[in-house]
């Protein structure tokens, strides 16, 4: 037995709540119930994964009034539970203020409380609760190691770009974290792009959306974590729900190395897709 290699293995949870519209305090009591009540120690590195804007959903409008200035609030909540539990904080978004501008920010903290990565969402929601003219839009890539495992981060509206999604994966991740607040109405969209990616890219994703009522919009829940076949790992109801999933990253490297997808890439057909001027 001593001549065998342990599995590398990596633990995500999955926060799937539902979030009252501008209460910060509210939302920020949720998570720490949660942590206190359904955390389950593990000596697998473990990360904790919360929907887009779940500080105090999509009020847009009033950001001037909503906003966390300098995430203050924010990093100092996630620090603290980070090094209270011994966990990752990778993903979840916030409406973050940052000298003047507003930001739709996602946090990566470390075990340690240490701010570790930083994401703002790159394409910004033109419809429903528009983000055009209000959020200023990302400039690059979230990655980081969390354990052994190479992770990244984008925010809802940013799965709908392929080609973003397969930036990230030619970056060399294994895990995708996806935070989201998406539509009651739009669910079926939501597990077919989900999988899909999954499945082009050959890697996990952990895709976090809210449930209920939120102002006046439906959310439809239904959180998944996804493997690199397309095989759902773990799927939430349509209610606040949660659960903790266990990432091979082997299984990972073997599926990747039967698949060659990346080594079997002919590029030079490709430059129409991320031309800039089209």
């Amino acid at each position: 037995m001593s001549g065998l290699s342990k599995k590398r293995l990596f633990r995500v949870g999955v926060f799937q709540t539902e979030i009252e519209l501008k209460n910060r305090e509210k939302n920020q009591e949720n998570l720490r119930n949660w942590m206190k009540e359904r955390y389950t120690p593990s000596d697998i590195p473990t990360a904790i994964a919360l929907p887009e804007l779940w500080d105090v959903g999509y009020c847009l409008d009033e950001a001037g009034t909503y906003a966390d200035r300098d995430s203050k609030s924010t990093l100092a909540l996630l620090s603290g539970l980070a090094k209270q539990y011994g966990v990752w904080f990778a993903g979840g978004s916030v409406l973050a203020e940052s000298e003047g501008r507003y930001y739709n920010r996602t946090h990566v903290i470390a075990p340690d409380g240490s701010l570790a990565a930083q994401y703002d969402k790159v394409h910004l929601l033109p419809f429903i609760t528009s983000e055009v003219g209000v959020i200023t839009g990302g400039a690059g890539e979230c990655l980081y190691t969390a354990g052994e495992a190479k992770c990244g981060n984008i925010i809802c509206y940013d799965i709908r770009f392929p080609e973003w999604v397969r930036s990230y994966a030619l970056s060399g991740i294994d895990v995708l974290f996806v935070s989201a607040e998406w539509t009651s109405a739009r669910m079926d969209l939501w597990k077919t792009m989900i999988r899909a990616h999954a499945i082009s890219n050959a890697f996990y994703i952990v895709a976090v959306n809210c449930a209920g009522m939120s102002g006046d919009i439906s959310y439809g829940g239904g959180s998944l974590v996804c493997g690199p076949n397309g095989e759902i790992l773990f799927e939430g109801s349509g209610a606040a729900d949660a659960g903790f999933v266990e990432l091979d990253l082997d299984a990972l490297a073997e599926t990747r190395g039967f698949l060659k997808v990346f080594e079997s890439r002919v590029p030079k057909f490709y430059g129409r897709v991320t031309h800039a001027s089209e």
